[in-house]
């Protein structure tokens, strides 16, 4: 008589049942892949690597060149993309200068160096400050140092904003190298005034978009000095002429003893800031002349 191990026949049942659960398992897991790889965030993600030839960690193996072949791949994308940066660049540059002279004495050095610089820039509006800067080198050689380049390099959009932002509460001094933001006016204490409140007026920048990790932010990126600075101390009737974006702005003190408190933007700052357009804050200048009008005479006009 023949016995049937039933100990055998058990376990060939579990190794089936086990072999079932993992095919069972591989096909959750390819369908939880597929689906993965059709939502929006995978597209989205996927078509950002394309374009840097990095695409190939998002596809299965057997869709993958070889490496060698991507690592060429990721070079060649790479030169297309700066050299198209550069002649966007060049492009937007003589629709500034066309109607300008250029400069004979123009440094080739510092245009190397601009267009290895450059050549990195691909967000619209950065290329533009980028074509102001070489228009106006072109025009006057000497009027962008390579620091201020460096510098720039370094500026995402946001703080070209912030940089903007930073000159549209700003005056300037008739040689317009010198440029300011005024953060308030104050009169040295005396035995007539040193109890009032009025000794001291501020100039409430953060009201105005600018506040203390802004102004932080500025000088990280060495466009201001940190640190308030103050004008000479004024005698009574004296006169200082700034102009605030394009607009005069002549103070005449009216009591002795009197200075302005402001963040001096640093030469690289003072450079950079010829590329922002003058655009005037109707509300932030009635703030200042406000302010200003305790200790000065204010004249705008």
């Amino acid at each position: 008589m023949v016995k049937s191990d039933k100990a055998s026949v058990v376990v060939v049942d579990e190794k089936i049942d086990q072999s079932a659960q993992e095919d069972s398992g591989k096909l959750v897991a390819q369908e939880a892949e597929k689906k993965a790889a059709e939502s929006p965030t995978h597209k989205q993600f996927f078509n950002i690597t394309q374009k840097f030839g990095l695409e190939a960690a998002l596809l299965p193996i057997e869709q993958q060149m070889p490496i060698e072949d991507r690592c060429i791949k990721r070079a060649r994308l790479l030169s297309l993309r700066k050299q198209k940066n550069i002649e966007t660049i060049i492009e937007k540059t003589y629709q500034f200068c066309a109607s300008k002279v250029i400069d004979k004495r123009t440094d080739l050095d510092w245009f190397n160096r601009f267009t290895a610089l450059a050549e990195d820039v691909s967000n619209n509006t950065m290329q533009d400050l980028w074509a102001k800067i070489l228009a106006g080198e072109l025009s006057r050689t000497g009027a962008y140092s390579l620091k201020a380049l460096k510098v720039f390099r370094e500026m995402s959009i946001v703080d070209a904003k912030l940089l903007a932002k930073a000159c549209s509460l700003s005056v300037k001094d008739k040689t317009k190298k010198n440029i300011r933001i005024i953060s308030a006016s104050y009169q040295q204490p005396g035995l007539l005034n040193f109890f009032s409140k009025n000794r001291q007026q501020y100039i409430n920048l953060s009201q105005f978009g600018l506040n203390y990790a802004d102004l932080l932010s500025l000088a990280d990126n060495h466009l201001i000095f940190l640190q308030e600075s103050e004008s000479g101390i004024m005698a009574n009737n004296d006169t200082v002429n700034l102009s605030y974006n394009g607009l005069p702005l002549k103070l005449t003190s009216k009591k002795a003893n009197v200075t302005l408190q402001f963040y001096k933007f640093t030469a690289i700052g003072a450079e950079l800031a010829h590329l922002i357009a003058d655009k005037e804050n109707d509300d932030f200048f009635t703030h200042l002349k406000q302010q200003l009008s305790h200790h000065f005479e204010v004249s705008s006009s």
